[in-house]
């Protein structure tokens, strides 16, 4: 691969439902694709179908923070100054990755730029991207839109999710990849917070966009002590307790422990055995993450391209 300006990067997991459509809307630019172990056709779909794409093949499933990183490292590594992820599930809307691009260059404290995500049918916002957008977040996003006021060049956000992200070399090298500390899910909350944490800004233009094509999916009750509660609140103590921000993080983590043992004494006086159960188990969860999360924190608050290996 020549060296490159940018290069989409594309993470693949069974993407036969979208992956001609979102590999066809990349057609002007570089694409790397990792897959991730995939059982349907996608491998062979893009060898046959886009073999200019440059395709990473993995044995095993690395979940979409880590197999983003391999993306980036081979972007960096062939001399790319910015990056985009975009989502399997995702297609580019004309020539939106080239304004992300300009506006980036001018305007380099933004590490995070994104577009705004609309859903397939082209006639909503998507709605996990629309909460994001919110008037607590954003100032005059909807206002502007709705009163016909002018349309700011960017509005700042402290999050938005990893589906369309342009990235510049300068912030990877600075906050480095995702990390590790993060399967699936939660990964892009602790990216964002470590690029604010590192004095860049995240942002979001408007009247550009990328198409978001999924479903909304009904929210699950989540009930108490199942294998869904457990995994919730892990990803919740990991995103908290690693938050580089917060100065009080660890302190915060420890008070938790605290919290749980005097828990569980309390219920098991009480005789609530299901509760107890419940709350060692949570307990022990948290206890097995004290090593990892301690440092991930203090990783995280060193400028350098953390999980790229550059």
């Amino acid at each position: 691969m020549e060296k490159l300006d940018v290069a989409i990067i594309v993470v693949t997991y069974n993407g036969m439902p979208w992956l001609d459509a979102c590999l066809r809307s990349c057609t002007n630019h570089p694409v790397i694709v990792i897959d991730n172990a995939s059982t349907d056709e996608t491998v062979s779909f893009i060898e046959t179908h886009y073999p200019n794409v440059i395709l990473l093949k993995q044995t095993v499933n690395l979940g979409f923070g880590q197999a983003n990183n391999i993306g980036i490292r081979y972007a960096l590594n062939h001399g790319a100054d910015h990056v985009f992820l975009l989502n399997q599930d995702a297609y580019l809307v004309d020539s939106v990755l080239d304004k992300l691009i300009t506006f980036q260059k001018e305007h380099p404290e933004y590490g995070i730029l994104s577009p705004i995500h609309i859903t397939g049918d082209k006639q909503k916002l998507d709605k996990n991207f629309s909460n994001y957008m919110l008037r607590e977040y954003t100032g005059g996003f909807y206002s502007d839109f709705v009163l016909k006021n002018d349309i700011a060049p960017v509005y700042q956000v402290p999050f938005v999710n990893a589906a369309a992200w342009l990235i510049s070399k300068k912030c990877l090298e600075t906050v480095g990849g995702f990390d590790p500390l993060f399967f699936h899910y939660g990964e892009d909350d602790n990216y964002c917070q470590r690029v604010l944490f590192h004095g860049f800004k995240i942002g979001v233009l408007p009247k550009t966009y990328i198409i978001h094509d999924r479903t909304d999916r009904p929210s699950s009750k989540v009930l108490p002590w199942t294998e869904f509660y457990f995994e919730l609140q892990v990803r919740r103590y990991k995103l908290n307790f690693s938050n580089v921000n917060d100065d009080h993080a660890l302190d915060l983590f420890y008070k938790e422990l605290k919290r749980l043992r005097l828990s569980f004494i309390k219920v098991l006086l009480l005789l609530k055995i299901d509760t107890f159960k419940g709350l060692i188990k949570q307990y022990k969860m948290l206890q097995g993450l004290e090593d990892v999360i301690t440092a991930s924190y203090t990783r995280n608050k060193i400028k350098d391209s953390h999980y790229l290996d550059l």
